[in-house]
């Protein structure tokens, strides 16, 4: 039994800074973690790459003004979180990642910041980066880590499902968590349908959720070992396949009560409640300027949209790794 969530934060810390894969940011060091920061913004914001290392400060300034309150530059934020490099195999920095010092959910380390160069990308780096968060906090007893990515950042969205992690929330942004109570999952088209599959160790790949359609309303089905899972796939098993629906352009209602419910689930839940977030998230990226190019179809139902949602906040500081 932990004592103190604090302690076990502040050692997997130091197993982070002690392991081969990353290196804490150094004194002197964090004006260069700033500036590839904004460069992670600047991709994932604006879809421009821009060489961190190369920003002059009326470049810098420029970028920072066209990202306005989500590309303000925040001084003392080691205070709040613990920054390190993501190391290639000769040692060299390659990218970023901050994991803040305390814990965010049930007891998770909270994951910021991950971006990897261009150049370094499709090595795994990006992957062991999270790899190595995650043995950090579980050699603990911490559940796992979350992470947040916004909608229309969306190689960073396919990214964090195609590493299998589960989707728990979407409040003001794309919640992620990797967690020991969750197995792997991945999303396999068959038949016209898309299935959600989880991990097992004696059966491999088991299919729980079954999405299809019916006309042009989303037809959700469940089988017998959805019904059979344990409390932590149960809850967040509609929530990712959601999210994956939303990325192949499927239907994500199951027809007007359910679309006129969807406020029920602005947090999490149910494919609906995600539809009119993404709705909401998409209608924040233009008036904001921002380009984005989305998969997403909106609802198009007769008569009263759902309630309103809780108004949006700045977009979250993680980019696309772009580490295949």
């Amino acid at each position: 039994m932990l004592r103190s969530w604090g302690a076990a934060v502040e050692r997997a810390q130091e197993r982070l800074a002690a392991g081969p894969r990353l290196r804490a940011v150094g004194p002197g060091e964090e004006r260069r973690f700033a500036l590839w920061d904004l460069a992670s913004l600047v991709e994932g914001e604006l879809g421009e790459r821009v060489d961190p290392d190369g920003l002059a400060p009326p470049a810098e300034r420029g970028w920072r003004e066209r990202l306005g309150e989500s590309g303000r530059e925040w001084p003392g934020g080691e205070l709040y979180r613990r920054r390190y490099w993501i190391q290639d195999e000769a040692g060299a920095a390659v990218g970023t990642v901050a994991v803040d010092n305390w814990t965010k959910g049930p007891s998770q380390l909270a994951v910021s910041s991950l971006y990897v160069t261009p150049a370094a990308r499709g090595r795994g780096l990006a992957a062991a980066a999270l790899d190595a968060v995650y043995e950090a906090a579980t050699a603990e007893g911490l559940p796992g880590f979350r992470l947040e990515a916004h909608w229309t950042w969306q190689p960073a969205v396919r990214y964090y499902l195609r590493r299998g992690l589960w989707v728990v929330g979407w409040k003001h942004s794309l919640s992620f968590a990797r967690m020991p109570q969750l197995p792997l999952q991945r999303v396999r088209e068959e038949d016209g349908r898309l299935l959600l599959l989880v991990a097992d160790r004696s059966r491999g790949w088991v299919p729980i959720l079954a999405a299809g359609r019916e006309g042009r309303w989303l037809r959700l089905d469940e089988t017998a070992d959805y019904r059979g899972c344990d409390g932590w796939v149960h809850e967040y098993a509609r929530s990712t396949l959601a999210l994956c629906l939303a990325l192949a352009g499927r239907p994500m209602v199951r027809g007007p009560q359910w679309w006129s419910e969807a406020w029920r689930w602005s947090e999490a839940g149910e494919p609906e409640g995600l539809a009119c977030r993404i709705e909401e998230f998409e209608r924040a990226a233009r008036a904001a300027g921002r380009p984005f190019a989305s998969p997403y179809r909106p609802v198009a139902v007769p008569g009263p949209t759902p309630d309103a949602v809780p108004s949006l906040g700045p977009s979250p500081q993680l980019a696309d790794s772009g580490d295949g």
